[in-house]
């Protein structure tokens, strides 16, 4: 009987702990949390690499939502398009929330926005001006202009075919969520802006929150097309775990700095030519090898000049050629010349933030013509004279016989005695040549009697 009694009593409550374990409030309050990721500033290389790894942590955490503060300039087309690719290719949902007040999230900001499973905003905050700057920076008022024009030239088909391939690009990421794509078209066509109130109004993003809380509940039950299928949202009292950027996307950030990387190159370059002009030095090569490498990597990152990067390489080529070869500065203002056009062209974008600071460029110019024309110019000028102090100092001097003498004798030079063999006899008086030096005997040469009379 007591038997029977146990087994009645264990029996519910073996139901009750496997349904408290199993049931599905517990999988998805404790097991899928809401990722908070973050996008601040302009973006680039670092950021594309920080939402990549970001998702995939979420989607090993089977994470419920990714939410991606935003408040951004816009930035580079490649980073743009990186993310965005994540985010479509994603199976964790992603809301991109425009926040705090005061945000934007212009240019790629807006693509980003529209690409996300959830378009949210903060109330003071706004998007547009999604008109890409990559070909010369190009306006809304040029792009009328030159649609007018009959026949347009090759600047203008280019700038003609940025345009509307960002005008597809953006109308494809409307049609993912059903969003507004005329006004999506006109963000890029014209560069046009709108508020968080005017965007929800003409369907451009889906909510207003006040907050992350507030944009949770909101967003709560709301289903979203993850990968062809169809998922309901349950967001409600969901904990944020927050992601914020490691050591290597800080790492990334300050490298694929257009300046850093600039700095990077010429450390390396110049690292480089100091080795090689002194073998074994060790430290510059090594030093400017790890620089070089880091410019290297930077540069495939960025987009970069290549007719740039070769102006600059051949303006230090004849900075270094005006060292050598002095040709009365035609080298070397040259050189300098190319060096500057080349730097100011490196960076193929307008974005903000991705140029090089025109006070770097001139600093390292005239650092560089101070460095090769002058300092290097000067050592090679040292190293061709003759020498002055030691024992081969004394060879092509001239010395003169102490006493006549016809195999051995004595000569004096630098007013200082020494033993001479000469082949020749030499009278008292006479000057010669020294032409070889063995031990402590100097073998001497008649000099020319031209010379003798010149002496005297």
């Amino acid at each position: 009987m007591h038997k029977m009694r146990l087994i009645r009593i264990l029996i519910p409550l073996l139901l009750l702990l496997v349904g408290i374990l199993f049931s599905p409030v517990s999988a998805t309050n404790v097991s899928t949390p809401v990722i908070q990721l973050s996008i601040e500033g302009v973006i680039g290389p670092a950021t594309d690499d920080y939402i990549e790894r970001a998702l995939e942590t979420a989607a090993e955490q089977q994470a419920q939502l990714v939410v991606i503060l935003m408040d951004t300039p816009g930035g580079l087309d490649s980073a743009m398009r990186g993310i965005i690719k994540n985010i479509t290719n994603s199976y964790v949902p992603v809301a991109s929330y425009v926040a705090p007040t005061g945000a934007r999230a212009a240019s790629a900001g807006t693509y980003i926005l529209y690409a996300s499973h959830i378009a949210a905003m903060a109330p003071g905050t706004n998007l547009g001006a999604a008109t890409p700057v990559r070909i010369g920076g190009i306006s809304p008022s040029d792009i009328k202009d030159k649609t007018e024009e009959a026949k347009p030239d090759n600047k203008t088909t280019l700038e003609h075919k940025a345009i509307n391939d960002a005008v597809a690009y953006i109308r494809g990421l409307a049609q993912l969520h059903n969003r507004n794509q005329e006004w999506a078209e006109k963000a890029v066509r014209e560069a046009a802006s709108l508020p968080a109130n005017d965007a929800l109004k003409q369907n451009v993003i889906d909510i207003i929150a006040s907050g992350l809380a507030d944009l949770l509940q909101q967003i709560d039950g709301r289903e979203v097309l993850i990968q062809g299928q169809t998922r309901n949202l349950n967001t409600a009292g969901l904990t944020l775990r927050e992601i914020n950027p490691d050591w290597r996307s800080d790492f990334l950030s300050v490298i694929t700095n257009p300046n850093v990387a600039y700095i990077l190159m010429l450390i390396g370059i110049y690292g480089l030519i100091f080795e090689f002009s002194n073998p074994g030095t060790v430290v510059p090569g090594t030093v400017g090898g790890i620089c070089l490498l880091l410019a290297m990597y930077s540069f495939q990152l960025l987009p970069i000049n290549y007719a740039g990067m070769g102006l600059i390489l051949l303006g230090l080529v004849l900075m270094v050629g005006e060292a050598f070869q002095p040709s009365f500065g035609i080298l070397g203002i040259g050189g300098v010349t190319s060096f500057v056009m080349g730097s100011i062209i490196l960076m193929d974008t307008n974005v903000p933030g991705f140029g090089i600071n025109i006070s770097l460029i001139i600093s390292f110019a005239v650092s560089s013509v101070i460095l090769f024309v002058f300092v290097v110019g000067m050592a090679i000028k040292a190293r061709r004279r003759p020498v002055v102090s030691g024992q081969e100092e004394l060879l092509g001097a001239e010395a003169v016989v102490i006493e006549s003498f016809k195999r051995n004798g004595r000569v004096n030079i630098h007013s200082e005695n020494w033993s001479a063999v000469c082949d020749t006899p030499l009278s008292k008086g006479q000057h010669v040549k020294v032409t070889d030096i063995k031990g402590l005997k100097l073998q001497v040469e008649p000099l020319p009697p031209s010379k003798q009379e010149e002496e005297q």
